[in-house]
C-alpha cells in the first residue's frame, strides 16, 4: 500500500512540489494501480499460452501486381527544378 509519505518522498526525489490535493489524488491513483495489478496477479493463467497481442494478428500483405506508372514527364511536370529526368532538391549536407 502506498502512503502519503511515500508519495511525498518520491516527489522530493523528483524535485516536484505537490499540493495537498495532488498528494491525495496520486496516493489514491497509485493504490488503485497496485490493486489492479494484484487482481491481475490472482488470475489463474495455467495452460494459457503467452501472447504479445490481445487479438489474433494475421498477415495483411497482398501479392504485388504489375501496373502502369506515370510517364516520367508527367511525374516531373510540377517539380520546381527538374534536371535530366530527375527531381533536384537543395543540398542539405556538405
Amino acid at each position: 500500500m502506498i502512503t502519503r509519505d511515500d508519495v511525498l518522498l518520491v516527489a522530493h526525489w523528483a524535485r516536484m512540489e505537490l499540493s495537498e490535493e495532488e498528494v491525495e489524488v496520486l496516493t489514491a491513483d497509485l493504490n488503485g494501480m497496485l490493486q489492479l495489478a494484484a487482481e491481475l496477479h490472482s488470475i489463474d493463467t495455467e495452460g494459457v499460452p503467452p501472447t504479445m497481442y490481445g487479438v489474433n494478428q494475421h498477415n495483411v500483405f497482398r501479392d504485388d501486381q504489375v501496373a502502369d506508372s506515370l510517364p516520367q514527364e508527367m511525374a516531373l511536370a510540377n517539380a520546381p527544378d527538374p534536371k535530366d529526368g530527375y527531381f533536384r532538391v537543395p543540398k542539405i549536407m556538405d
